[in-house]
């Protein structure tokens, strides 16, 4: 199956809310957090599902290898 490409319009449809999928994005690739506890609703300190977390990653505590396990579901393009 071919990879998804995403916009950040169509990153946003997937927010965790209202039975949608919970994705998010970081250094370009968009990962599903829909079954990781901690994002239910769509929220996770702070961190709204949808959107590019890219700027965020620095000061979270996890940093990075808190992606590690978490499937890939595509790419995001500006």
């Amino acid at each position: 199956m071919a990879e998804k490409i995403f916009t950040t319009t169509e990153l946003a449809e997937f927010d965790g809310r209202n039975g949608h999928p919970a994705y998010v994005a970081v250094k370009g690739i968009v990962y599903d957090v829909s079954n990781v506890p901690q994002w239910k609703d769509g929220k996770h300190h702070g961190n709204l599902a949808g959107r590019d977390l890219t700027s965020v990653m620095p000061r979270s505590i996890h940093l990075e290898s808190v992606l590690e396990g978490i499937p890939v579901v595509g790419k995001l393009v500006d």
